[in-house]
């Protein structure tokens, strides 16, 4: 066997996501670098991911705020072996953060060695968007060390 390997001409080229009326107004804010969230008005709370009802009273009493983009890593996963869209770009953390407004939000870090002595769990961190493929108009957030 050769140590030549083929590659997948697909490799990191990520599946888009297809904002809906129910996450326009999310993807929206991430081209314009905020992050956002729905918040209900009855419970004073925010919510993630979004939903046509709060999670809290029931109710469609939601609108959509920005929030801080600050946060805390709860915890992450050291990826070695992605699946397609990921290809040859291991190893990456996928890491759960705690943020600010009291939701939790599962994203990708950057701005570290992907490895895990580099993270710590309550490790500060705070979001940044970036373009999901080289040339896309569709920004996704990104967490990196506050």
């Amino acid at each position: 066997m050769s140590g030549n390997v083929a590659r997948d001409p697909q490799a990191g080229i990520r599946p888009a996501p297809k904002p809906s009326s129910m996450t326009r107004e999310f993807w929206e804010g991430a081209k314009q670098g905020k992050l956002m969230l729905q918040y209900c008005r009855d419970a004073k709370k925010f919510q993630f991911y979004p939903r046509p009802v709060s999670i809290y009273t029931g109710k469609r009493n939601l609108e959509w705020r920005e929030v801080s983009g600050k946060g805390s890593v709860y915890t992450y996963t050291v990826t070695h072996r992605g699946p397609a869209p990921f290809r040859g770009i291991a190893p990456y953390i996928i890491v759960t953060v705690d943020l600010d407004e009291g939701v939790r939000m599962m994203s990708n870090i950057h701005g570290i060695e992907n490895t895990p002595e580099n993270l710590v769990i309550d490790m500060p961190l705070k979001v940044t968007f970036e373009e999901i493929n080289p040339g896309s108009d569709i920004k996704v957030p990104y967490w990196v060390p506050a």
